[in-house]
């Protein structure tokens, strides 16, 4: 019979140290951002310079790029519940990512792009929350927000080596984007052999955390219903936890356009642009294992709202501090945001779920937050069409405080499961 590790006693070997599955799936998601982070790192350039599209056909295409995984990570966590094949479905997911790397070769306009983003966000989406629940599975509950800084510490590594790679592939053939495509696709097959031969199947556990950290027996072969999806709203730190992040990700502005504003007001030049996707990632490396062990000394909707002040500041920062340094302390406070709120959102919410439906539960977290963020894009681009990139920032800046001063008394209310590391 296999035995979760929410029911090894603490003090014992594997609360000492990250599961091996964890760093698997770590090196996993390494290789694949590699993979992603490349063409994301040339996408703003790609879609404006070299197929002309306007800030607010940008602001569609990056909407979609949020928006595209909406439904899909509902439908990724419900299938891995339902299935009890998180590894599965995951696999499905990193195979779509690839495949989306060789839609690109062919774009020349905007409806082949959209149509290569929305596959590869379909992937993304279809993937995430299976492989969440691997990882909160694994790790026992006192160490969490540390598990899955790990996870996003490895995989903010592939995000630094994408654009560095993307870097060095244009500075060789400036120019060509089909040239970085195909590298890209040659990562993200080996990211797919490798979470196929090395991430072992899931077995459900017997017993997963309840609201309030008790014990919930696992409904053995019960299928999942819509009705029993449902009643997780009922229950009251989640939906706090659903709401807060929802209306804190809708007055986010997606890390292109922040970057483009810097490009605007001169802060960096075209041929740096894909640096500045390595900079974030390089502060995200630093700081999201030592978050993460934050978070789960001092309480993960704490770090996770704190989060999204530190974006605020990269807000502030982008459009009143210039040149090189101001570019560089902008980027500092983008990584450090996703340090805060990346790994520590799902953290936050297993401990909340029963067992049947964990995957569910996070891939509706992660929806609401990707539903937000793709709103919040179209609205961005919308602005800046119809106002300088500057008038843009403030707007949403604006909205952005006020989401803290709405999320953040309704998230502090929420029960935040808070374990002191031994």
């Amino acid at each position: 019979m296999y035995v979760s590790v929410r029911d090894i006693p603490h003090g014992t070997g594997p609360t000492t140290r990250v599961p091996r599955v964890v760093v698997v799936l770590g090196l996993v998601s390494l290789i694949t951002d590699v993979s992603t982070e490349m063409v994301t790192a040339v996408l703003p350039l790609f879609a404006t310079l070299a197929l002309g599209l306007t800030p607010l056909a940008y602001g569609l295409l990056d909407g979609l790029y949020q928006g595209a995984t909406v439904l899909v990570r509902l439908l990724g966590g419900f299938l891995a519940d339902r299935l009890r094949r998180p590894k599965l479905v995951a696999g499905a997911g990193y195979a779509l990512g690839a495949a989306a790397k060789l839609m690109l070769l062919p774009v020349t306009g905007a409806g082949a792009l959209s149509a290569a983003v929305a596959v590869d966000r379909a992937g993304k989406g279809l993937r995430t929350a299976p492989r969440d629940l691997l990882i909160a599975t694994a790790a026992p509950p006192d160490r969490l927000g540390r598990s899955f800084g790990v996870h996003r510490a490895l995989d903010a590594t592939g995000a630094l080596l994408g654009p560095v790679v993307a870097f060095g592939l244009l500075a060789l053939a400036p120019g060509d984007f089909d040239m970085v495509f195909v590298v890209s696709f040659c990562a993200a097959v080996l990211g797919v052999l490798l979470f196929a031969h090395r991430v072992p199947e899931h077995h459900t556990p017997e017993h997963g955390a309840g609201e309030h950290g008790t014990s919930v027996p696992h409904s053995g072969a019960r299928p999942i219903s819509l009705r029993g999806i449902a009643a997780l709203l009922r229950i009251g730190g989640f939906r706090r936890l659903l709401l807060a992040a929802a209306v804190l990700s809708a007055a986010t502005i997606g890390d292109g356009f922040l970057y483009l504003v810097l490009l605007r007001g001169e802060s960096v030049t075209t041929r740096w642009f894909p640096l500045l996707f390595v900079g974030t990632s390089l502060v995200y490396l630093a700081l999201a294992v030592p978050l993460g062990r934050l978070s789960d000394r001092y309480g993960r909707n704490r770090v996770f709202t704190a989060g999204y002040g530190l974006l605020l500041c990269a807000y502030l920062t982008a459009i009143l501090a210039g040149g090189i340094a101001g570019a560089a302390l902008c980027l500092v406070f983008l990584g450090a945001y996703y340090a805060a709120t990346d790994g520590v959102l799902p953290a936050a919410a297993a401990p909340l779920l029963p067992a049947e439906l964990t995957a569910t539960g996070i891939s509706v977290v992660q929806a609401a937050v990707a539903g937000g963020r793709a709103l919040g894009a179209v609205a961005f681009g919308a602005v800046w069409t119809t106002a300088e990139g500057d008038a843009a920032v403030w707007t949403f800046a604006a909205a952005l405080t006020a989401a803290l001063l709405t999320a953040v008394p309704m998230i502090t209310r929420a029960h935040d499961r808070r374990t002191e590391v031994r």
